[in-house]
């Protein structure tokens, strides 16, 4: 089978690559296409693959390509990761937001509203070429905002774009973990949009056990959630959410710790990725590229959501360690290329799986995937402010979806003013104002001709 890597040159493509290396059944990945806009980028990821597959002798051939056609022709599936405005689009959707008291966040509040108004007119461009030149491909989609952006790339594609997310599937597997039971022997309830659901339920040995969890001090302390949210605060709502839950549950303290750092996510990450890049591709040795990798990424691991933590509190040593989505999209294409079920949580079509919100808005809701590709299961109806939150993100989300594709700043500044995270309309023109003047790929949404 051949899989295209679009974002091929990201920091994230080696743990793919890594779990294709252990894919050992006779319907498997053989030939990688990495696409990149960025010919350095590429190039430093080829090598990490290179020393990656050494040893390996069935290991999948790695082209690379900064052409689009050339990457996606003939593919079965096409994983698309990429990262419209680079790194530096992330530190100003983080920054603008900040600097007018706002929560600046990747893809949570304003910022990633930013994110999906310049990287919808891309995903849908990239949804038409592979309707073009790979018909019969599966898109995998974890560009983020994930859920915004496999609903946009549907609206070409339709069912054969999936969106995926590793945080639920790591919330219900810390929560069986911590209860001392096999997360594969367990059914779990969760429902919501990308970055925003809730665990509401863990069934194991034909009841829920996730009340036992609520209940037990040493047990949920335990979990990373309950460091997160507080105790009596998960036993208020009575599930543990989605952890970007956070930032609206306590979104003064995000702000306040973000802004007294000094330095943003994405402005640690702009720094440690260009330093990483650089020293790959001024290294001509042609060796040490995969230790190098594997130490940024630890190093990057461990300081994931770290405003969300206390100065002396570290990320569990399990969550550091482990990988995630790549096991997710590997799962899918094992599911659907051999027919060997898998249950995962997913961003697929709403089709009445969650009243309340349309049909034809994605959702992330558990699935069983087949060859027939992912199929929701029924969920319990939101009620309460879930589904008042989630109602209102959605409508923000396919507002911004709308914004980019007709270039339509009044819409676009709709979709600011009714965001959660927004408290003021005159504060949402300040907000688009300045993405557009730090931000080109933003701008060009409302500059070209449509």
């Amino acid at each position: 089978m051949r899989l295209a890597m679009l974002g091929g040159g990201g920091f994230r493509t080696p743990l793919v690559y890594g779990a294709l290396l252990q894919d050992h059944h006779e319907r498997r990945v053989d030939e990688v296409w990495l696409h990149d806009v960025d010919e350095g980028r590429l190039a430093a990821i080829a090598r990490v693959l290179r020393e990656m597959a050494a040893g390996h002798e069935d290991a999948p051939v790695v082209h690379a390509s900064t052409d689009l056609d050339t990457a996606l022709e003939g593919a079965d599936f096409v994983f698309s990761a990429i990262r419209v405005g680079g790194l530096e689009g992330r530190t100003a959707d983080e920054r603008v937001a900040l600097d007018l008291g706002l929560l600046g966040q990747e893809t949570t509040g304003p910022g990633g509203l930013s994110y999906g108004l310049r990287t919808v007119p891309v995903a849908l461009h990239v949804a038409r070429r592979v309707a073009e030149v790979a018909p019969d491909a599966w898109v995998i989609n974890f560009t983020n905002p994930a859920g915004m952006i496999t609903e946009a790339m549907q609206s070409v594609l339709g069912d054969r774009v999936v969106g995926i997310c590793d945080s639920p599937i790591g919330l219900g597997r810390r929560a069986a973990a911590t209860l001392g039971i096999d997360p594969a022997e367990t059914v779990v309830d969760y429902v919501g949009l990308n970055h925003l659901g809730w665990l509401r339920g863990v069934r194991h040995g034909g009841r829920d056990v996730l009340p036992d969890l609520l209940a037990d001090d040493a047990l949920l302390s335990s979990m990373e959630e309950g460091q997160l949210f507080g105790l009596d605060w998960l036993r208020t709502l009575g599930t543990i959410p989605n952890e970007y839950l956070y930032y609206y549950y306590f979104t003064r303290d995000a702000v306040r710790s973000i802004t007294g750092s000094g330095q943003t996510r994405g402005e640690y990450l702009l720094d440690q990725q260009r330093t990483f890049y650089a020293g790959l591709n001024g290294n001509d040795s042609g060796t040490g590229a995969l230790a190098e990798w594997d130490r940024v990424r630890m190093e990057r691991n461990a300081t994931y959501m770290k405003e969300a933590r206390d100065a002396d509190e570290e990320r569990d040593e399990a969550d550091v360690q482990g990988g995630g989505y790549e096991g997710v999209a590997l799962a899918i294409m094992a599911a659907i290329s051999r027919g060997k079920p898998a249950e995962l949580i997913l961003n697929v079509r709403n089709g009445g799986t969650v009243p309340g919100l349309p049909d034809d808005a994605v959702v992330e809701v558990p699935c069983t995937v087949d060859a027939g590709g992912p199929q929701p299961h029924e969920v319990s109806p939101l009620v309460g402010h879930p589904l008042g939150l989630v109602q209102q993100v959605k409508a923000v989300e396919r507002l911004v979806i709308e914004a980019s594709v007709t270039g339509s700043e009044r819409r676009a500044v709709e979709a600011f003013a009714l965001h959660p995270l927004v408290d003021s309309v005159t504060v949402a023109r300040e907000l688009l104002a300045g993405y557009r003047a730090r931000i080109p790929a933003v701008d060009a949404v409302f500059t070209r001709r449509h």
